[in-house]
This record gives C-alpha cells, sequence and structure tokens, in this order.
C-alpha cells in the first residue's frame, strides 16, 4: 500500500522519482503529509470546502481530502488509517481507477459519480462490524430519498431505486485480538452518471440519480447530507444503540418480505423468503421446507430479479 501512495504522489510530482530508495524510505508520517497536501490543492472548485460551508456534524468530514484520480479511495483512506489520524476523515475523488465491490467485483467509477471513503476507529468487537454496513445503508438511502426518488436497500450493501442499482458500500476493517483498530466505509452513488457511462452488460441493472430524478445533481450537497446521515446512525452504533438502526433499515429494506436466492462459498445455494435481520445484522431466511437459517453472507438476489 505505501508503494500505491508513493506512486500516486510521484504521477502528481509531488516527489521526486530521482532517488527510488530515498523516496521509499520515506516515513509513513512524512506520505500522509504529501498526501494531505495534495488532497487539499487538487480541487480547482475547493470541494471539500464547498462541502463543509454548512456540513452539520461534530467529526465526521471535519478533515475532507480531495483527489482528481485515485485507484481507490479505500486504499488512501486505509493508509491513513494505519498511521494516527483520528476518525471522521473523508476522502473524495472525481474517478476511481481500480475501485472495488464486494468479494473483490470491479466497480466502475467514472466522473460524474460520488466516491468516497470514511475512517472510523470504533471501540467494538471485530463482530459487530457488520451492523456498520448496515447503519450507512441506511443513511445513503435517507439521503438519496431527500431528492425524491424512493431508494431502498438490499441486503447487506446495495441501495436501489426502482430494482436497480445505483449505489454500493464496501467496510474494510483492520482488527487486532478482539477489538477494531479501524474501519473504512466506502461508497459509490451513481449521481449524475447517464446509460453511456456504464459497461452494456451493466445497463439493464443500474441507474443514475440523474435519471430518476431527471435533473442535474448537486453532488456536494448529496455528499453533504450524507456525512450528516452517517454521522447519526454511527453515533447510534457507538451508543450500543442498535434497535435504531435496525429499525430503520427494515422500514428501508428491499429485501425483507421478497423471495429471495442466495449464494454462498462451495457452491450452497439457499431458496427462501426473507422475513427479518437480527441485532448481529444477519439476514433470517424461511427456506422452502420452513426452517429458518440466519445467512451471515452471500450474493442475493431477489427472485425474479438481476438485483
Amino acid at each position: 500500500m505505501k508503494q500505491e501512495m508513493i506512486d500516486l504522489l510521484k504521477k502528481k510530482n509531488k516527489i521526486s522519482d530521482k532517488d527510488a530508495d530515498e523516496v521509499l524510505a520515506l516515513e509513513e508520517s512524512e506520505i500522509i503529509d504529501f498526501l494531505k497536501e495534495l488532497g487539499s490543492q487538487e480541487s480547482s472548485e475547493n470541494t471539500a470546502r464547498k462541502i463543509q460551508e454548512n456540513l452539520k456534524t461534530d467529526y465526521i468530514g471535519k478533515n475532507i481530502y480531495f483527489y482528481d484520480e485515485v485507484k481507490s479511495t479505500n486504499n488512501i483512506a486505509k493508509f491513513f488509517g494505519e498511521s494516527d489520524e483520528e476518525e471522521g476523515v473523508v476522502i473524495i475523488a472525481d474517478t476511481q481507477t481500480k475501485a472495488r465491490g464486494r468479494s473483490g467485483k470491479p466497480w466502475k467509477s467514472p466522473k460524474g459519480g460520488s466516491w468516497l471513503s470514511i475512517l472510523i476507529r470504533p471501540n467494538v468487537p471485530p463482530t459487530h462490524a457488520s451492523l456498520i454496513t448496515l447503519a450507512t445503508g441506511v443513511a445513503v438511502c435517507k439521503t438519496l430519498r431527500t431528492i425524491g426518488v424512493n431508494a431502498q436497500i438490499k441486503w447487506p450493501n446495495d441501495i436501489l431505486i426502482n430494482d436497480k442499482k445505483v449505489s454500493g458500500i464496501l467496510t474494510e476493517a483492520k482488527a487486532s485480538f478482539n477489538n477494531l483498530d479501524y474501519v473504512v466505509v466506502g461508497i459509490g452513488i451513481d449521481t449524475n452518471l447517464t446509460m453511456n457511462d456504464f459497461p452494456d452488460e451493466l445497463k439493464e441493472n443500474v441507474t443514475s440519480l440523474k435519471d430518476e430524478a431527471n435533473r442535474e445533481i448537486k453532488e456536494k450537497k448529496i455528499i453533504r447530507i450524507f456525512l450528516e446521515e452517517f454521522e447519526k446512525f454511527y453515533n447510534y452504533f457507538k451508543e450500543e444503540d442498535y434497535e435504531k438502526i435496525l429499525n430503520e433499515w427494515r422500514h428501508l429494506s428491499k429485501t425483507i418480505g421478497s423471495e429471495v436466492i442466495i449464494h454462498q462459498p462451495l457452491g450452497k445455494v439457499i431458496e427462501g423468503y426473507a422475513i427479518g435481520i437480527n441485532k448481529e445484522g444477519s439476514l433470517i431466511i424461511e427456506k422452502n421446507d420452513g426452517s429458518l437459517e440466519k445467512i451471515f453472507a452471500g450474493e442475493l438476489r431477489h427472485k425474479g430479479n438481476v438485483y
């Protein structure tokens, strides 16, 4: 990861490549200083400042770094996570060249979308990390609904509008012993993309806020509202007020009450009705034989739909 950060800084002429050994010997704190400088100067539109102007949060987004192009905002946030950076740092990029979703699947991230990652440091056991994904899904969904679209959550980390994917979440955690060192929450929203921005094989299954709302979306406003919603539901998480998260998730869920097919590792397939979600974030399935099963992970599809 250090090499990736150095490559980014070299590309932007923030550090010289005349002496490769000297560059590679840079302390991580020095690299972070360079990354902060780069992220504070990259945007000609002062993106961070415009988001922060009316931002009503206590700590999420108080430090925002914007980059025109990176491999992955999650990777930069993880590099910050390995340092002493406090939680709440936000990384935003115009484009990502190596973005990924669940199971390492590539995620198309061209200019026109909202691509960001948040660094948090919850003092909880790793087993609670899945609830962060649920809380983030609620925050994204409520944010998108402010522009008048009927956004819904597909378990565990996709946001749909009219059965088409408009946003995805990738949560990555670093744990030591029985505690989380840090968590990086990556969010991708197809804000002002058009169908020409998507590969042909995805066009029938994805959408954008612009297409659904029939107007250009103010991206900075969407990000600001999301950061406020995220802090609210993340605070519920830290306060262990999980029911507030779960109740909102159930209300916004596309999955609960649907007939689903779940593909798990080693070829296992589970079919049935999604009847609920528990405090661990597991989906409860009533299988065709009437038995119940808790689903911790898997690729879920609503029967009759791609998503």
